[in-house]
């Protein structure tokens, strides 16, 4: 049996980098898919076995993850999909000219859930309308993210951001690389390597888009650098338990909630809330709480099915984290 690592999923079947070099495809074994429910995934750290005369190697055990990045199966009522493992660092990339803020947002608090470094990198800037407006859509991005968060631009035309962007990925490092089909994930994966090692397709003259290429998770090795998670595009990002990716990604609007007069305030009608006078005074959009109302609604509504699908099987409660009592506030009389 041998240590690898899986280096690429593809149709379900593991691609195993093992410890000698070799290049392995692999199965899952039989007891593993029966015992648990953890499956292999791009990053893990697994053992495996090449039987003799077996067309494919077979995954025996999958190593603890120091990380996951986690999104709720959107096949499912309430179940996890794990997308990558063992990853330091999750770049968002957004195209600079066309922005989906209410996406970001959503991206951002899956990304923060992960627990790892967090950057935003806005992609395809040769096609800005000037250098006013890669600068305004820079800053009015880099204002809803945080000053936490490093967001850079990135362009073809441009070397030097390319080299600022392989500059997050350093040598025994790796990033995982999220965002909607056509943001141009697959052109800077192939900026950072130095040649075209993924498929892309033109971007449309029309908007500016492009179209989906990318059809595996693989992890890709850059020159002198470490490895990146390229992912397909992915449409669905169902909330999994993300209330500290939450509270990360709108720490504005957790850090208002708590000077409001009751700790239980949903920031509608109550009397007290410093959130909603946060949006009559103008110093919060109002789309923005909107944002974190459906987040927080979403995360609950997943939580109350993975219970209801526990009591069903007969399993005791899992621990739900529940937010903390402010002191010193009433709760609202119902």
């Amino acid at each position: 049996m041998q240590k690898g690592q899986v280096v690429k999923l593809d149709r379900g079947y593991p691609l195993v980098r093992m410890e000698d070099g070799r290049l392995v495809r692999c199965e899952q074994a039989a007891a593993l898919l029966k015992g648990s429910q953890v499956r292999a995934v791009v990053g893990d750290v697994v053992e495996a076995t090449v039987p003799d005369g077996h067309d494919k190697g077979i995954i025996e055990s999958i190593a603890p993850r120091s990380r996951a990045f986690v999104r709720k199966d959107p096949t499912e009522r309430a179940v996890p999909q794990v997308l990558a493992a063992n990853f330091d660092r999750v770049i968002v990339a957004q195209p600079l000219a066309d922005v989906n803020v209410r996406r970001l947002e959503r991206e951002l608090v899956l990304a923060y859930e992960t627990g790892a470094t967090v950057t935003v990198v806005l992609t395809k800037a040769d096609l800005a309308e000037s250098e006013e407006h890669v600068a305004e859509v820079r800053e009015r991005v880099s204002a809803l993210v945080g000053s936490d968060v490093q967001t850079l631009v990135v362009s073809e035309n441009d070397l030097s951001s390319v080299e600022a962007v392989r500059a997050l990925v350093p040598p025994n490092t790796t990033a995982v690389l999220i965002g909607k089909s056509g943001v141009g994930k697959s052109s800077m994966v192939n900026m950072l390597v130095g040649e075209d090692i993924q498929d892309t397709t033109p971007v449309r003259n029309r908007d500016g888009k492009g179209r989906h290429t990318t059809v595996s998770r693989e992890m890709v090795a850059i020159p002198q650098g470490g490895w990146i998670v390229d992912m397909p595009g992915v449409r669905g990002l169902g909330m999994w338990e993300a209330d500290a990716g939450i509270g990360a990604a709108f720490a504005d609007v957790e850090a208002l909630a708590e000077r409001c007069r009751f700790r239980d305030c949903r920031h509608e009608n109550e009397p007290g809330c410093a959130v909603r006078a946060a949006v009559e005074a103008g110093s919060i959009a109002p789309e923005r709480i909107a944002s974190y109302r459906v987040l927080k609604q979403e995360t609950e509504e997943v939580r109350e099915r993975r219970e209801e699908a526990r009591r069903m099987r007969g399993e005791k409660a899992s621990d739900v984290r529940k937010k903390p009592i402010r002191k010193g506030k009433p709760r609202r009389k119902r």
